[in-house]
């Protein structure tokens, strides 16, 4: 049973795909309230399934492999549309850190592991994501607010938080980036 490929977790994980299209339509179009409302389903799915897998046993090596890229799918498309959008601050130059980081790390894991070594995320990796994850909640709430309550005292103060929160969440990528090459480095010396 714990190998079954069409189970509720991995269902989850999968349906962060097309959550991803409709995150990133809403965000084309400016659709604040949606995209956010979309984005949260979404980290809900992400939450649930893994709770899921190890509540009823139902862990696979799909789910172990398809997790973490359908949760890169989700932040970096998002990531990439929302560089269109300047009150996101956003750069091109940063999606492209996040984008990259996460391409070369999934690649140093799977040639490392190919050699039968272990290589999963540690805490450092998992800030990360956290990071990424709330900076993408703060400047979808700042950006429905926006839109929707201009006028509101608390704008100001959820703007400098989403840019001091994508500051720390670059930061994080780096150097967690960094720390996995180390890490790859020493198991394979």
């Amino acid at each position: 049973m714990a190998d079954r490929f069409w189970n509720v977790p991995n269902v989850l994980t999968i349906s962060r795909v097309p959550l991803t299209i409709v995150l990133c339509v809403f965000i084309e179009f400016r659709l604040w309230l949606a995209a956010l409302v979309t984005f949260v389903v979404a980290s809900m799915t992400d939450w649930i399934d893994g709770w899921w897998a190890r509540k009823f046993n139902q862990t696979s090596t799909f789910g172990r492999v398809f997790d973490p890229l359908t949760d890169k799918i989700l932040l970096g498309s998002a990531f990439i549309f929302l560089v269109a959008v300047p009150e996101s601050a956003m750069h091109a130059w940063m999606a492209a850190v996040v984008i990259g980081r996460e391409l070369l790390i999934t690649g140093v894991r799977g040639y490392i592991e190919s050699l039968g070594k272990k290589f999963g995320a540690d805490w450092f990796g998992k800030l990360k994501t956290i990071l990424q994850c709330v900076w993408l909640l703060a400047v979808l709430v700042f950006l429905t607010m926006r839109q929707h309550v201009p006028d509101s005292s608390l704008l100001g103060p959820i703007e400098m938080l989403h840019y001091g929160l994508l500051y720390a969440m670059i930061a994080a990528t780096v150097l967690s980036g960094l720390q996995y090459c180390w890490k790859a480095a020493k198991l394979l010396k």
